[in-house]
C-alpha cells in the first residue's frame, strides 16, 4: 500500500481498525499472532512507484533508461502511429489524471490532441509549468524554423521541425530533460536517477562512435523522403532528402507532380525514397517502379517497425536498412 497516496485521517483510520482487529485477535490465544507487530514494523518499507507517461515511444525508452525500477512508464503514441494525429481516448485521460510526470516531444508536435488531454486530466502537477511537466525539446539546437507561415506551406511547425529525437545525439539533451523532471517530483530518489543518467550516457556515447563509423559511406548520398521527417537524422549521418514524395508538408502530390519528380529522380540518379510505416506506401511505390529507385522504411519511433524495441535499436535498424541500399548501389550523389 503506498500511504503517501491517501490522506492522513484515512491512514490513522486505517492504522486504528488494524490495531483493534490485532489486539481482538490476541485475545483468542493464538501465539502465533503475538508475532505480528514485529513483522509489520521490521517489514522492509514498500517504495512508491512513479506514473510517468510520454506521448511517444521513443521518449518513453528513454525515460525508462533514466527511471529505472522506480518508475511505470507508458507511452500514448504507438511508434507505428503518426505522433501528429492521435484520438484522444478515455484511457489516455484517466493515464494522465495518475500521472506524477509527463513527457512530451513539444515544438507542436502533439498540438493537436495533448493540450486537450492535459487540460481535462486537472492533475495540477503535470500542466505546463508544474513540477511534473517535461518538454523534453528544452536546450535542443532545433532544424527549419521558419521565418513565416501560413496554411499555403502545408502543415509547418512554427517552432521548427519537431523529428529531433531522430539525431541520437539530441537523446543527452532529452534524457537530462527527464531526469531532472524525475528529480523534481521525485527528489528522494535523485542520486539514482543521476546514476542512470550517467549509465545512459556513456552507452549512448559509445554507440554514437560506432554508428558514426558505420555511416561514413553515407556521406553526400542524395535521396527522397515521403514527409520531411529526417533533417536531424541526415544532418547526424551525412546524406540528404533532395526532395519530397509530398510536394508540401501534409499536400498529397498531383499526377503532375509525381511525374516531374520521377524525371528530377531520374537526372540526378536517386535510387532511394525513405518513408514511414504509418504513410500509405501507394504512392511510394508507383513513384518508386517508375524511377527505378528502391522503397526503404524506416522506423520514425520505437516499435515503429520490426526490431527497433527501443533507443539503440531504433538507430541499430535504421542505419542497416539504409546502408543495405546504399551499398548496393540504390542512391545518387
Amino acid at each position: 500500500m503506498l500511504l503517501h497516496r491517501f490522506p492522513q485521517n484515512v491512514v490513522a483510520l486505517a492504522s486504528m481498525l488494524f490495531l483493534q482487529t490485532l489486539f481482538a485477535l490476541r485475545r483468542l490465544g493464538n501465539p502465533t499472532l503475538l508475532l505480528l507487530p514485529v513483522l509489520v514494523l521490521t517489514a522492509p518499507p514498500l517504495r512508491a512507484e512513479l506514473n510517468v507517461v510520454t506521448t511517444t515511444t521513443d521518449l518513453g525508452s528513454i525515460a525508462r533508461e533514466i527511471a529505472g525500477d522506480l518508475a511505470k512508464v507508458t507511452s500514448i503514441a504507438k511508434g507505428y502511429q503518426d505522433p501528429h494525429f492521435i484520438d484522444a481516448k478515455p484511457s489516455y485521460l484517466v493515464r494522465l489524471q495518475r500521472a506524477d510526470l509527463f513527457v512530451l516531444v513539444g515544438m507542436d508536435l502533439e498540438r493537436g490532441w495533448a493540450p486537450n488531454l492535459l487540460m481535462n486530466s486537472r492533475n495540477a502537477k503535470i500542466q505546463r509549468g508544474g513540477a511534473g511537466y517535461v518538454d523534453a525539446s528544452e536546450g535542443i539546437d532545433k532544424l527549419q524554423i521558419p521565418v513565416a507561415a501560413d496554411r499555403t506551406m502545408g502543415d509547418i511547425h512554427p517552432y521548427g521541425n519537431p523529428h529531433y529525437w531522430l539525431d541520437p545525439a539530441n537523446g543527452r539533451i532529452i534524457a537530462a530533460n527527464i531526469a531532472a523532471g524525475l528529480i523534481r517530483v521525485d527528489p528522494a530518489h535523485a542520486q539514482e536517477y543521476e546514476a542512470n543518467l550517467k549509465a545512459f550516457l556513456a552507452r549512448l556515447e559509445a554507440a554514437l562512435a560506432g554508428w558514426a563509423e558505420d555511416a561514413a559511406v553515407l556521406e553526400g548520398l542524395a535521396v527522397v523522403a515521403y514527409h520531411d521527417s529526417w533533417p536531424y537524422f541526415e544532418q547526424r549521418f551525412g546524406f540528404e532528402a533532395v526532395a519530397f514524395v509530398e510536394p508540401k508538408p501534409g499536400i498529397p502530390p498531383s499526377g503532375r507532380y509525381i511525374a516531374e519528380l520521377v524525371e528530377e529522380m531520374k537526372s540526378r540518379r536517386v535510387g532511394i525514397i525513405l518513408m514511414t510505416s504509418f504513410y500509405s506506401s501507394k504512392t511510394a511505390r508507383l513513384i518508386a517502379r517508375q524511377s527505378g529507385a528502391t522503397l526503404v522504411t524506416l522506423g520514425q519511433s520505437v516499435d515503429g517497425i520490426e526490431g527497433t524495441d527501443d533507443y539503440f535499436s531504433l538507430f541499430d535498424t535504421n542505419l542497416s536498412l539504409l546502408l543495405q541500399a546504399a551499398r548496393e548501389g540504390q542512391g545518387g550523389r
